[in-house]
């Protein structure tokens, strides 16, 4: 039987990597790309796919019925759903929350009502560990850690996870859950801490810090994570969260010290700036469930996950160049426009 994967968000960070592990992984799946294209959506990152048998790209919004159900009509087979699609920047949502509104909790909505029409065989909603709120200096959460969002952003992700949960209970709908630790790696919009201070430092300009620089994450290298979904997608029961971390915490600050002595750049490049409104101090992952239940591990430490990360940009300075002015976005009028 075919099998459709209905990615949405696939022009994202997370999600265009996802779309290349399926290419590489599962060259026999039809992969089908839901993505709005805001400002972090980039097709220029599926520039080696695009041609593939068996890939389609639907410009279409979640919160969009009709968009959706377009999505759906280019589906084959088996279907499918791994969500992706969100507004995800923490900084952004301080600013005006309606948006993470609109597209994480009414967006997931409409994708769990039409998937449920169209009798999807699993729905994997990939949330973040940050619906737990924050933690003090030992400890980690677990999948039964309470929802304690602490921002607009976090907020709204933990809407989508009890929509999900709702389904599952309700209408036997068959969601699962992934809340993940901070990604980093290729395909990065440079508004994120680290493909952000890698571009600032390679052209000499200051690296900005919040607070004094000791809010610690557990950083989870793409790959790995992409990797943990498709196997929470073939293998994850119905109904279950699965936590999935990379057991790399680390200090802001430690992270763009590391960063500066990987380009042989001078500490002097950072400055501190006010600190960001209700900054969790600490974020870790227990990640022992999906290494237990269904046998994933991290394969990739930070040691060498970040240099790699590093020579990613340094290599693809013309892709870094074009996000950062915005002219990646003459890549969908070309490719796709009437």
């Amino acid at each position: 039987m075919t099998r459709t994967i209905l990615v949405t968000g696939g022009a994202g960070f997370i999600g265009s990597n996802f779309v290349h592990l399926l290419c590489a992984e599962r060259p026999d799946w039809r992969i089908v790309n839901l993505d709005a294209l805001t400002y972090a959506g980039n097709l220029e990152n599926l520039t080696a796919v695009e041609e593939r048998a068996g890939y389609a790209f639907v410009h279409g919004d979640i919160t969009r019925e009709e968009d959706v159900e377009r999505a759906f009509a280019t589906c084959e087979g088996e279907v499918q759903v791994v969500h992706f699609a969100a507004e995800s920047h923490v900084d952004r949502s301080i600013l005006s929350g309606m948006p993470f509104v609109q597209a994480n909790v009414a967006g997931t909505q409409v994708m769990l009502d039409l998937s449920r029409k169209h009798g999807v065989a699993r729905f994997v909603h990939v949330s973040t560990d940050e619906v737990y709120g924050s933690l003090g200096p030992t400890g980690y959460f677990t999948e039964n850690t309470p929802l304690a969002p602490n921002s607009p952003y976090s907020a709204s992700k933990s809407a989508s996870d009890l929509l999900v949960r709702a389904a599952v209970h309700t209408h036997g709908f068959p969601g699962v859950i992934t809340r993940c630790s901070n990604n980093y790696g290729p395909y990065q919009f440079p508004e994120k801490l680290i493909p952000l201070m890698i571009a600032n430092a390679a052209e000499d300009k200051p690296l900005p810090i919040y607070g004094d620089g000791m809010y610690v994450r557990d950083w989870l290298y793409v790959q790995d994570h992409c990797e943990a979904i498709l196997r929470v997608l073939e293998e994850g029961e119905d109904g279950e969260v699965y936590n999935v971390g990379g057991h790399n915490e680390y200090k802001n600050l430690e992270i763009v010290r590391l960063i500066l002595r990987t380009l042989g750049k001078p500490e002097s490049l950072i400055t501190y700036v006010k600190d960001r409104p209700g900054h969790d101090r600490r974020y870790a992952i227990d990640a022992s469930k999906i290494e237990r239940e269904l046998g994933w591990r991290p394969r990739f430490t930070f040691e060498q996950a970040l240099p790699e990360t590093v020579r990613w940009y340094q290599s693809h300075s013309l892709w870094l160049q074009r996000v950062r002015s915005g002219a990646y976005r003459e890549y969908y009028r070309r490719q796709y426009g009437s």
